[in-house]
């Protein structure tokens, strides 16, 4: 017997759940299929444990600024790891739940437990049970890469985001590998904790970050705290009941393994082969960025699993645009928002807009602003770290910028609100600014902005409203 349906979405994800809310809108005869544990990537084992063990390392990591405002003690206070891995687990339970409660716990046979395997462009099979439908949407994740053989060799040495939030205590001694936003914000939380921690990154940056002075910065912040070899890839091997690892000519035995070396998408079971439709070298279906279609086919792909940049934001939208295009006859284009990435270290790392190794260097003016004598940063003991913004010499168009500093989680959305709306530094520097905040490094690095840029371009900005 064949199901017949009129979208089937593969992937009970941020990206899978977002296209059911755009389906539910045109049609109630759809079915969510999911393998695995029922739970969002981001609830389960990404933003929220992760962002909490960053927020309880921050609170910890407090006490080393008591003595500077006059409060005496910080020397006596100790964290328990365990009552604090216990604290993750329980805001993450609770997050999941919400999640669950909120989605799949209000289906009935919409909702497909199982893992799906396509038999042709229109169908898929799911245990014993087969399901045809007029489009499909995958929306089925990713999953952290570990490099091969190293599991069948390190065994429970090896930690991920998977696995590091269910052990009953905390390592002595860790190296984290990849430093990406993940390695970055885990290694920083762990070392806060009480861990010791080495970072090592096989590239010469961080986070892919493309402009080299905030890069450079950034390494020179975070080696305050740890050490970080970058560079070299590393060479790992046992050591007893240890991990010794190599990077050049650096060395170092730890007690466990923190790899963040990237994640793949779980698209190697799905059977494509079967679809006909091209791979990239990752396994991915080449599909149409703006409307999410996999060649000629019936297929959408949305979230992780189109192998870019693992982003919340990015998988819900790209979620609810796959749902909408399966849901009508010719897809439609989607303009993509401007980019904007943030990693929640201490300082925060983002960057926005056109990355600096993309811009015409002839064409662009620079910026740059350091946070050391913002008055708000200062007041916090949070003055390290600098911005960069980047603006068109001749329209001084605001292009975009990279930043590392205190509560740039903020500054970055100010930031890519003005280039979606195609501000020019001269629009941006007419918006209210308060004081003392954060947002003045902002104001002060368009000001340089604009002192750098052209006679020109200063002019260009449309014109304000008279006021009576």
């Amino acid at each position: 017997m064949v199901d017949r349906v009129d979208v089937a979405v593969i992937g009970a994800g941020h990206a899978g759940l977002n296209a059911i809310k755009e389906i539910r809108k045109v049609t109630d005869d759809y079915v969510l299929i999911n393998g695995g544990g029922l739970g969002t990537t981001c609830a389960r084992v990404g933003c929220m444990p992760s962002k909490v063990a960053v927020h309880l390392a921050e609170v910890y990591q407090t006490r080393k600024q008591f003595q500077r405002y006059g409060i005496d003690g910080a020397d006596a206070l100790r964290i328990d790891q365990g009552t604090a891995l216990e604290h993750v687990r329980d805001l993450r339970d609770t997050f999941v739940d919400l999640v669950l409660a909120n989605t799949t716990d209000e289906m009935g046979d919409e909702l497909i437990e199982g893992f799906a395997r396509f038999i042709d462009a229109e169908t898929v099979q799911v245990g014993e049970r087969v399901i045809r439908a007029d489009a499909f949407v995958i929306a089925s994740g990713a999953s952290t890469v570990v490099p091969s053989g190293w599991e069948e060799r390190l065994g429970d040495r090896i930690l991920t985001v998977e696995s590091l939030f269910e052990q009953d205590r905390l390592p002595e001694s860790v190296a984290v590998l990849g430093l990406g936003p993940i390695g970055i914000e885990i290694g920083q939380a762990l070392h806060r904790l009480g861990v010791c921690v080495v970072g090592i990154e096989a590239g010469e940056k961080l986070a892919r970050l493309q402009d080299p002075v905030v890069s450079q910065a950034a390494v020179d912040i975070l080696r305050r705290e740890f050490p970080v070899w970058l560079g070299q890839p590393a060479e790992v091997e046992p050591s007893g009941d240890r991990v010794r690892v190599r990077a050049g000519d650096q060395e170092m035995c730890v007690e466990k393994l923190f790899v963040a070396m990237g994640r793949r998408p779980n698209l190697a079971g799905l059977g494509l082969e079967r679809v006909g439709c091209q791979l990239d070298p990752k396994g991915v279906p080449l599909h149409d960025p703006q409307t999410l279609r996999v060649g000629p086919f019936p297929i959408y792909l949305a979230g992780d699993a189109t192998g870019g940049m693992a982003n919340l934001q990015t998988a819900a939208e790209q979620g609810r645009i796959a749902g909408f295009n399966a849901c009508h006859g010719a897809p439609l284009r989607f303009d993509p928002k401007t980019p904007m990435s943030i990693i929640f270290s201490d300082p925060n790392i983002a960057v926005v807009g056109t990355p600096f190794s993309a811009l015409d260097q002839a064409a662009v003016v620079v910026g740059q602003q350091r946070f050391g004598p913002v008055g708000r940063a200062l007041i916090m003991g949070q003055n390290r770290g600098l911005m960069r913004l980047y603006a068109d010499r001749r329209t001084g168009l605001v292009l975009g910028g990279a930043m590392v500093g205190p509560r740039c989680e903020h500054l970055a959305h100010l930031l890519a609100w003005g280039i979606q709306c195609r501000l020019s530094v001269r629009e941006m520097l007419k918006m209210p600014f308060y004081h003392p905040v954060i947002e003045e490094a902002l104001q002060d690095c368009l000001h340089e902005l604009d002192r750098r840029l052209d006679a020109p371009a200063r002019m260009i900005s449309r014109p304000s409203s008279a006021v009576a």
